[in-house]
Formats: C-alpha cells, structure tokens, sequence
C-alpha cells in the first residue's frame, strides 16, 4: 500500500531557521508536496546545534530537498528567486525585513509568481512589538503560558518547542485556507502567523476563565482542578495519572478499588461537591495507591474507561507498543549514518498514517 500523500504535486520552497518555519515545511513534506530549503553555503547553523538543540534539524527536515545558496551574491538571490517564482508555496521565519531587502519579500515575487501562497512567520505579527527578537522561549513567558505551567512565583518554559511547531501549524492551516481559495480566484496571498499571538490563542481558555468567573487563573499547578482526582498519584514504584471526569467514571473507579465507603456517601455522588471535598479525599485516594505497584494499577484501569497514564519520558516512546504497532515511527538516516526512528506526522488517511524512511539532506 502507498502512503498518503495529499499534497503530492505541490512546491514548496522554504528560507527558514531553527524550529518555527522548518515545522511548517516539515508537515508539508510528511504530506507530500516537494519541499526544498535554501540554506547558507556549508548548512544551516541549526544541524550543528548541541543541547536541546541538537534534534531540531532531523526533526523538522525530513523528506526535504536541500540547496545552499549565498544570498549575500547576485547569482544567489537570482537562483533563490527563480525557485520562488516557480513555487506554490514559500515559507520564511527570519527577521521582519530580511528577505525583503534581498528582493525575495512577498511584493516582489508575487509580480511575477500571482499564484504564490508566502507564509511568514514571525515572534510577532505587525504591530507595535513586530521588530523585537522573538524565541518560543520569549513567547511563552511573554504570553502567559510559563506563568501557567510553573508554580506560582516560578514560570517555566513547557518541555518541548510549543509554540515554535503550534505557530508552524498554524501557518500550515493557514496555507491551506489560502490554497482552497486559490482554486477559486487563481491569486495566492501572504498568510502571517507568528510565536506571541499563538501563546495567547494557547492560554486563552485561561483568559476565558476570567470572564466567566471573575477569577483570574492560577499556575497549573496551584489550579483548582474542575475534578477532585485528576492528578498524578505515587505507587509502590512509579507514579501514574488519575482523572475521574464524570459520575458515572466514580461508581467505577470506588467499585474498581473496593472503596466502598466513599461510593456509599451519597454527598460525593456528584462531581462539583466532590471537588469541594477534595481535602477529605485524596489522601486517602493517595493512601491507598501507594499500596500499589504502577503495573497493578494500570493492570486495574485498563479497559475501564477512566483516564490513566504512567509518566513517559521521551526515550520511553521508542519502544511504546502502540507507537510500534501503529507504525507512528518512521526510520531516518541521519547525516552521519546513523538510523533512528521518529514521530511521523500524527494523522491517518483512511487509517493509514504517512510514516516513510528518509534520509536527511546533506548540507549542500
């Protein structure tokens, strides 16, 4: 069987950097449109990252082509613009400006190229703060997401480049929107999306909060949770994740634990007054798991219905058996030789997902 590609036919050419617009890219080409990158002479500076920067290149630049090119010479701007104007699709997420002033800006190709869809991404979309610098990072202090993640007092950035793959996701989506109007009209357009206001769109259910209750959000970790069993519970070994969402998930939850005397309290029969019993509750909810071992507590839940998740750390995923029996880790060759494995694009086409071996491209 073939794997999906649904945008198979279309060109993408991407100017891009670090996470925000190779993600877009990325998504592009797990889709099938041919993407190619323009990178300086000797590679982008994102291959030879150390750290926590070290996965972005392979993460975001499979099943791309790749051309270095010095856009700094006539010869390069030249190539560049002539892979432009041939192209459905460009993306770029360098400084609000930059390719403008190389002759490369959306007002210059879409002259010659009417039908180019340009998707820009930006720390900022235009406005007072569109030329400060922007980093996930900035965005997600500055949005409020870290002050929501961290205890109070203490903001901290979410485990993985959020919003950098949120905003490359939005600017797909908006791509999209603009490739279906282009059937229509046969123009392209300029589609902006950017890490600020994708931060905001992200905790605006916190902001929604406000202004249904009057209350501003606490840190998620100070949150007055909307159940009183959501929370990650210590065994005998290792924790595991509990949420009790609905009264009828309780009879079963008191049934599957033998808490019969909780189920036989009738001013806990509903989810709101559980939760202002909370206090009363967990700890004897906590007493009682810790009694447990983490297997014999999943071995319970499972097939129950109720929530549950062991704590999975990010190398635990290679070897998840429904990851492996799905097929939602697709083999990559890195550019030293090395073969790994990697999430491929989490959506099935009658039901089958889009995962395929690639190669990285080499620095050109």
């Amino acid at each position: 069987m073939s794997v999906p590609a649904p945008l198979a036919g279309l060109k993408v050419i991407e100017f891009t950097h670090m996470v925000m617009g190779p993600a877009a890219g990325a998504i592009f080409a797990a889709l099938g449109a041919e993407v190619t990158r323009v990178e300086p002479l000797g590679g982008d500076k994102t291959r030879t990252l150390l750290g926590s920067g070290a996965g972005y290149f392979p993460m975001y630049n499979r099943h791309k082509g790749s051309i270095a090119l010095d856009l700094k010479s006539p010869e390069g701007r030249a190539t560049a613009r002539a892979l432009a104007v041939k192209a459905d699709i460009l993306v770029e997420n360098f400084r609000p400006g930059a390719l403008d002033r190389l002759g490369l800006g959306y007002d210059a190709l879409e002259q010659d190229n009417p039908r180019l869809i340009y998707c820009s991404a930006k720390g900022f979309l235009p406005g007072p703060y569109e030329n400060r610098t922007a980093l996930d990072e900035v965005a997600q202090m500055m949005g409020g997401l870290a002050y929501m993640t961290g205890p109070p007092g203490r903001p901290l950035r979410a485990g993985s480049s959020v919003i950098d793959v949120a905003g490359g996701m939005f600017g797909v989506i908006g791509v999209l929107a603009a490739l279906e109007e282009r059937h229509r009209t046969g123009k392209g357009a300029l589609i902006q999306t950017s890490l600020f206001e994708t931060t905001v769109y992200l905790v605006g259910q916190h902001m929604a909060q406000l202004a249904v209750t009057g209350t501003a959000a606490n840190p998620m970790p100070a949150r007055i949770s909307a159940w009183a069993i959501y929370d990650v519970f210590e065994t005998r070994d290792d924790p595991v994740f509990i949420g009790v969402v609905t009264d009828a998930l309780w009879e079963s939850f008191c049934r599957i634990f033998a808490l019969d005397d909780l189920w036989a309290d009738e001013s806990l029969r509903r989810n709101n007054d559980r939760v202002r019993q909370r206090d009363r509750i967990l700890p004897q909810i906590r007493a009682l798991m810790a009694q447990f071992t983490r297997a014999e507590v999943i071995a319970r839940l499972d097939g129950s219905g109720l929530p549950f998740a062991p704590i999975g750390r990010p190398e635990d995923m290679f070897d998840d058996p429904h990851l492996a029996a799905t097929g939602a880790l697709e083999s990559v060759t890195l550019p030293d030789g090395t073969e790994t494995r990697l999430p491929t694009l989490p959506i099935a086409f009658d039901g089958q997902l889009l995962a395929r071996a690639s190669t990285l491209p080499g620095a050109g």
